[in-house]
């Protein structure tokens, strides 16, 4: 076992950065965090939270506050830009999971789990305004040694730990680090506006639905709070082929009304007005879907990765907050278990690099798109049966792209023992 007063400093106090100083909190290990930001703050629109990562969650004392913020979804929908049902399956507990699946907002989980690691590491556990410059790995010392500058000051310093972790994002200092020839992300020529409003539930106020397809058009909702006065906090993504789109990958972009709307002025999906949602929204995000090719290794006998630094990945199965969780609690496991950082980190690499490639690919392949496609052309103007249009077979093949997105199986999730580290003291 790790000897409790190591250090391991984590770049990138994110959900993935956030979670694993929680599990190392618990396992019994020092940690401390650095993050690019001059102030985090609750920002973003939604994200989904599947059953592995909720139990995660909920394994570090988390589920009662994760139950106060947002929406247990019961069901995910395929419509068609007519609003006539394709596909659907349950979600969550509905589906024989002992955890729920949450839809909630990303900064407020940002800052649940912000809050956390402040009242259990102390409140200066977290350091702003601080980026990563260099790593040298010290094995005489047995510690790798991280360069860090102050965005503000322009003061430069030198930590040494025991373990660097590389949680910080897409476009990741660390992996920059240990993979310097790493071109730039991988497009999948799809463009992606985002947001949020107020207004009424529709459908069982626990649904999430997905219409369209995105070769053409493809549109995204779901509730991420309580129903309160009759309204609830509907997050909306509109995905849109978009091959020659060059703009940078900056999730906090401005989008435009006047460019999402026009690829929705024919939608009628009755129980929810696609156009007024959009119009509705406060602040519109416009992001090109991309990602980045897996690596066939993370990191070093010191130094790794985990979430979107380590495995980016297309939002098709709505897997990538989560995984990242289960990052934090597999790594976490393996520094409190092992002998010594090194193995750990190879065991951690071992048990969540190819899963995480898998889902990668697995999501380059977009999911059920194929089958939608095939909708759009073989009844553009709607349809009254589904199976006028699909075989059992084509309607099967949507569920089975979903399985392919995901890693856990309701039997094994609910069978699979914890990552919880038992304590030696």
């Amino acid at each position: 076992m790790i000897d409790t007063l190591t250090d391991v400093l984590i770049v990138g106090a994110g959900i993935g950065g956030l979670a694993t100083a929680l599990s190392l909190h618990q396992a019994g290990i020092r940690c401390a965090l650095v993050d690019r930001a001059n102030q985090l703050a609750p920002l973003g629109v939604g994200i989904n939270l599947q059953p592995h990562a909720v139990r995660e969650l909920t394994e570090l004392g988390l589920g009662d506050e994760l139950a106060t913020i947002g929406v247990a979804t019961a069901e995910l929908i395929h419509y068609d830009r007519h609003g006539n049902r394709i596909w659907g399956e349950p979600r969550g507990l509905a589906a024989g999971y002992r955890w729920p699946q949450y839809s909630v907002h990303r900064g407020e989980l940002q800052m649940l789990l912000l809050r956390a690691v402040r009242e259990r590491l102390g409140p200066h556990a977290v350091t702003t305004s601080t980026s990563l410059e260099s790593l040298q790995e010290d094995e005489a010392a047995d510690a790798v040694v991280a360069t860090l500058r102050d965005r503000v000051t322009g003061e430069v310093r030198r930590e040494p730990a025991n373990v660097v972790i590389g949680a910080d994002g897409l476009y990741s200092a660390v992996r920059a680090h240990l993979h310097p020839d790493e071109g730039p992300p991988v497009r999948s020529g799809i463009r992606m506006w985002r947001g949020t409003a107020r207004r009424a539930p529709f459908l069982t106020g626990r649904s999430m639905i997905m219409a369209g397809c995105n070769s053409v058009a493809k549109f995204v909702a779901y509730p991420i709070s309580p129903t309160v006065d009759g309204s609830v906090t509907i997050n909306w993504v509109a995905e849109v082929a978009s091959p020659e789109d060059a703009r940078p990958a900056d999730w906090t972009a401005a989008g435009r009304l006047d460019e999402v709307l026009p690829h929705y002025a024919d939608w009628n999906l009755r129980w929810l007005n696609v156009r007024e949602l959009i119009r509705a929204s406060e602040r519109i995000l416009e992001y090109p879907m991309v990602d980045r090719d897996p690596l066939d290794r993370w990191g070093t006998s010191r130094t790794t990765l985990l979430g979107d630094a380590a495995h980016p990945m297309y939002p098709i199965g709505s897997n990538g907050g989560s995984q990242a969780i289960v990052d934090a609690r597999v790594l976490a496991h393996h520094l409190a278990s092992a002998p010594d950082a090194s193995t750990a980190l190879a065991r951690y690499e071992a048990d969540r690099r190819e899963p995480t490639a898998a889902i990668v690919l697995a999501n380059r392949a977009l999911g059920p798109e194929r089958i939608l496609r095939t909708v759009a052309e073989r009844a553009p103007d709607g349809f009254a049966r589904v199976e006028d249009v699909l075989s059992a077979l084509e309607l099967e093949e949507i569920g089975a792209a979903y399985k392919r997105t995901t890693s856990s199986d309701v039997a094994a999730l609910n069978s699979r023992p914890s990552w919880t580290p038992v304590l030696s003291h």
